[in-house]
């Protein structure tokens, strides 16, 4: 799950850019500017999962709200509330609330504070191909992992070429395993409660508090 939770980080910090395709830098410093002038993003995605050798097939649909390094992601039945400093996995099934530290510095782990710029640092890139999907133009941008004991094969990054918006992304791992993550809907500067962000005890007084930190 670690691959589909991908989705916020907007701090800039094209490090390695000079190392790299020239158009490459330029379309994703497109994208990084457009998505840093968002004051919130929401989005519903499909994820899917594959790894043909495993026979391990998996898909399913979530959304996410955005606004700075804060979230709420709704996914596989569990809500994930993150406000800046604490982060709470709400699970109805387990009746069960995990509160945590969310682990910025673990960088194995692409959080939804990261899906939108996650590629800023560690990557070396390219520019890939061009496919015409549902009519619109996206332009491919291969990332290909600079620590050579990353599990990630590489990377393809689906760009609108004329929104400048991620549209996908297609990681295959060393292992075989390929996921990939689609925008569904993407939208923009939404009117959001202000305590969209907050947790409230008082709603899961029968659940099980399990604080790990």
């Amino acid at each position: 799950m670690k691959n589909l939770i991908i989705i916020a980080c907007l701090a800039i910090g094209f490090n390695a850019f000079a190392q790299n395709d020239t158009q490459a830098e330029t379309l994703l410093n497109e994208v990084s500017t457009k998505i840093k002038s968002y004051k919130n993003i929401s989005l519903d995605f499909k994820y899917e999962l594959n790894n043909t050798s495993e026979n391990i097939k998996q898909e399913t649909r979530g959304d996410v709200v955005i606004e700075a390094d804060k979230y709420k992601l709704n996914i596989l039945g569990i809500t994930r509330i993150f406000n800046g400093k604490t982060l709470y996995t709400i699970s109805p099934e387990d009746e069960e609330v995990t509160i945590s530290t969310d682990n910025t510095e673990d960088e194995s782990t692409i959080t939804p504070s990261k899906m939108l710029s996650f590629y800023e640092d560690g990557y070396s890139f390219k520019m890939d191909i061009v496919q015409t999907i549902k009519g619109r133009k996206i332009q491919y941008v291969k990332l290909s992992p600079i620590d050579t004991n990353s599990e990630i094969k590489h990377v393809l990054l689906g760009i609108d070429a004329t929104t400048k918006h991620i549209y996908n992304l297609i990681e295959v791992g060393k292992n075989g395993t390929k996921t990939t993550l689609t925008v569904n809907s993407f939208k923009t500067d939404q009117p959001i409660s202000k305590t969209l962000f907050t947790f409230d005890k008082s709603k899961y007084s029968d659940y099980f508090i399990n604080n790990i930190d």
